[in-house]
């Protein structure tokens, strides 16, 4: 393994026989029953509510996190028979065009891929459970409470004595399910509440953002699952809605519990011209964007969306430190791994 190999995964990397190791192992025969449960109950959280599954390609043209302000990821870009295009790093854009053939809404489960490092809460290829509905924040943060807490009921009914004996507690997860709603805080009384903790809020130019630390002091001293709402606008990407007519604030929220940030929901532009503005106040070209601000101008239509990571999901249920070991295959950007 070269230097630049540990450098840029923190030092891990799975043995060669680790496929063959884990077979055995309580954790991953119970990592495949918790990967089962988040896909059928998530196919029957939106069945019941009319929300349609879409068959979507990995690959893409139009990335969710553009290098411009607001940007927390970096793309994959591939070349695909001499085509330069990107793996997927969220199905949100194509979900927001399904929007317009499902009026109910429509969902998606399957893999996203990041080109950032991976570490102990970051991997370059995770599952995301996504989707986009008619309707604002308040209406999207409405569903995200209560499909998180079908998961963990789910939990408890199927798997409750192996995640129990793995994790050491199922504390969490009732405490979770007694909660009467998640309860919610804006991103400004977030920082009022850290106060002069240098290491909770991280300050750019023109906008912050809460550090790991932040959101765990949160955690900690408010809620174990909080959310936290109307971020700076230019901390996020630029198809969030605006919270206010200034344009400093985001109509979007994340949900902590866990690790930290677990689910990311937010409302989307109305309409192509405020589509427009918001390209051009967070300074990313129009050109890779051309067809989804001609959707907005041609059907605008109020929807919010959310995308649950899977794996974050995991190591809350599972009491577990350190993401990379919940793969049943792990990926390495740069790196070549069997199976």
């Amino acid at each position: 393994m070269s230097s630049k190999s540990e450098f840029s995964h923190g030092g891990w990397r799975p043995a060669p026989d680790r496929f063959l190791d884990i077979v055995e192992q309580p954790l991953y025969r119970t990592l495949v029953d918790l990967q089962d449960l988040v896909t059928t109950e998530t196919a029957a959280f939106w069945s019941a509510r009319g929300v349609k599954s879409l068959h979507l390609p990995v690959t893409t043209n139009s990335i969710s996190s553009p290098m411009g302000l607001g940007s927390d990821s970096l793309p994959v870009e591939i070349d695909l028979f001499g085509q330069r295009t990107f793996l997927a790093d969220s199905m949100q854009f194509m979900l927001e065009y399904g929007c317009r053939l499902a009026p109910d809404g429509a969902w998606y489960l399957m893999p996203s891929f990041r080109g950032e490092d991976c570490d102990e809460s970051h991997l370059n290829q995770f599952f995301h459970s996504e989707a986009e509905l008619a309707g604002g924040l308040d209406d999207c943060i409405s569903v995200v409470d209560a499909y998180i807490s079908s998961l963990a009921s789910s939990v408890m009914e199927r798997h409750e004595g192996a995640v129990g004996e793995l994790a050491g507690t199922t504390a969490h997860i009732e405490q979770m399910l007694a909660m009467d709603g998640f309860p919610r805080m804006t991103f400004d009384e977030a920082v009022a509440h850290l106060g002069s903790d240098s290491h909770a809020v991280e300050y750019h130019d023109g906008w912050r953002t809460l550090t790991r630390h932040g959101e765990r002091r949160l955690m900690e001293e408010v809620s174990p699952v909080l959310w936290v709402t109307h971020y700076d606008h230019l901390s996020v990407p630029f198809y969030q809605a605006y919270g206010d007519d200034g344009r400093r604030t985001a109509l979007n929220g994340d949900l902590l519990f866990g690790v930290g940030e677990t689910v990311g929901c937010g409302e989307r532009h109305f309409d192509g011209e405020q589509t427009r503005r918001a390209l051009a106040h967070h300074q990313v070209p129009e050109e890779s964007y051309g067809w989804y601000v001609q959707m907005k101008e041609r059907t605008p239509m109020r929807t919010s969306g959310f995308g649950l990571g899977v794996e974050r999901w995991f190591m809350w249920v599972l009491n577990q430190k350190d993401i990379r070991e919940l793969q049943l295959a792990p990926r390495l950007n740069g790196v070549a791994l069997t199976p």
